[in-house]
């Protein structure tokens, strides 16, 4: 599953502490992995700052309770956009990291 969230760029500080609280933790953020992106920067919102995380289903409802309060889903033509930039940049990396082991 590929979600995508966004709040008010105001609460950018709250949502990045949460993110990266209990790094070590089984069923972190930081473990599952996620990826930030300002609306500014990827040509959406610009009072946005959205978070992608990519995970199954039990995961993602952990997700839904932390991030009550703090962070929405976006809508799917927004959720659409940024995960397609995101797997673009991810393939572009893996690519890139291709080219240098040859």
């Amino acid at each position: 599953m590929k979600y995508v969230y966004e709040c008010n760029l105001m609460k950018k500080r709250d949502i990045e502490k949460m993110l990266e609280t209990d790094p070590y933790a089984e069923n972190s953020f930081s473990r599952i992995g996620y990826k930030t992106k300002e609306g500014a920067i990827i040509e959406e919102d610009k009072s946005k700052f959205y978070v992608y995380i990519s995970s199954d289903e039990t995961f993602m409802k952990k997700t839904e309770e932390k991030l009550k309060g703090l962070a929405e889903r976006t809508k799917p033509d927004i959720e659409k956009r940024i995960i397609s930039l995101i797997e673009k940049e991810e393939e572009s990396a893996v690519s890139g990291f291709g080219n240098i082991f040859g």
